[in-house]
């Protein structure tokens, strides 16, 4: 059974495959919907609220051709104590695919293990290999380079500012060391990436390609994308005073925004707030490509789906 929990779950091939259906289904969507999960029922169950993670799952799913069945952790039965492995076990007979949008990665790890049909992280505390994908179709759209992912990034450089122990850091970590560019981050000595994702990287063989400063301005100096996200994720909100205050001097301003290339995109996973991790000019900049992310993930989502339903 075929899983897409890290970038690193589907091979080469398909990867390159993922994206050249992406920009497809992008280019075609005028001509909704397809056939590609057809009868197909997939559940999207979330321990976390969302937004664009709901709807472009949902949506994409019904431009599929399939049938989407949302649940909420608190409203089944896991709310009340009974086990993954019963709830993923049930389900499979139920479902053609299940999506999650959790916290620790072992929660979807867990379902994974004893389920028999795909299961896709939507996101979890460690990784978030939807939005990572769509981003990096983003860039390559922006670029005008190949859209071959192991051709159109490679050399790039991707600097991410704030949080760099975070889930998206982790998966900017992974998907440069997948795909061949620089990431560099920028951000307090606190909050450095942990050994986790270079073990990770070492496990699946895969080079490392990132750096770690505490120097906002050599992070940003040369990029071709400034990245971040917010510094008080859900459920890191006790220390929220702590983070705000040692992740001050990495917002992205407009003049640390003129450290980078002078065609630079800068790039926000979203919900962004204003005042904090980016200032409102950089959300306003022709730069910002905030939007042109949101939207990719409804047609990578379309793709990673329709790989896994096969």
């Amino acid at each position: 059974m075929k899983h897409f929990l890290h970038e690193t779950d589907l091979s080469k091939d398909e990867i390159t495959e993922v994206f050249e259906r992406a920009f497809a289904y992008k280019s075609g969507r005028s001509h909704r919907p397809t056939n590609d999960l057809f009868g197909q029922s997939w559940a999207l169950l979330f321990y976390k609220n969302s937004t664009r993670t709901r709807v472009s799952f949902e949506v994409g799913i019904r431009e599929l051709g399939g049938h989407p069945v949302i649940l909420n952790q608190d409203a089944t039965q896991i709310g009340r104590g009974e086990s993954i492995a019963d709830t993923v076990q049930v389900l499979s007979r139920f479902l053609d695919g299940l999506i999650i949008r959790t916290h620790g990665h072992e929660i979807i790890e867990e379902f994974a293990k004893s389920s028999t049909i795909p299961v896709v992280n939507a996101l979890t505390d460690f990784l978030h290999p939807c939005q990572i994908y769509a981003d990096c179709m983003t860039i390559l759209e922006r670029t005008g380079d190949s859209r071959d992912p192991y051709e159109g990034l490679k050399g790039k450089k991707i600097a991410f500012l704030g949080d760099t122990a975070c889930n998206m850091a982790n998966s900017w970590i992974l998907a440069g060391a997948l795909w061949d560019f620089e990431v560099s981050l920028g951000g307090p000595a606190e909050y450095r990436p942990v050994d986790r994702i270079s073990d990770f990287c070492k496990e699946r063989k895969l080079e490392p390609t990132w750096i770690h400063t505490t120097d906002p301005e050599e992070a940003v100096q040369g990029a071709d994308v400034v990245y971040t996200d917010v510094w008080v994720s859900m459920g890191c909100e006790e220390d929220s005073q702590q983070r705000l205050g040692l992740m001050d001097p990495y917002r992205v301003t407009p003049s640390l925004l003129r450290q980078a290339k002078p065609d630079a995109l800068f790039m926000h996973c979203m919900p962004a707030h204003p005042g904090e991790e980016v200032h409102q000019e950089v959300l306003d900049s022709p730069q910002a490509i905030l939007f042109d992310q949101a939207e990719n993930r409804l047609h990578m989502q379309k793709a990673i789906l329709r790989n896994l339903s096969r």
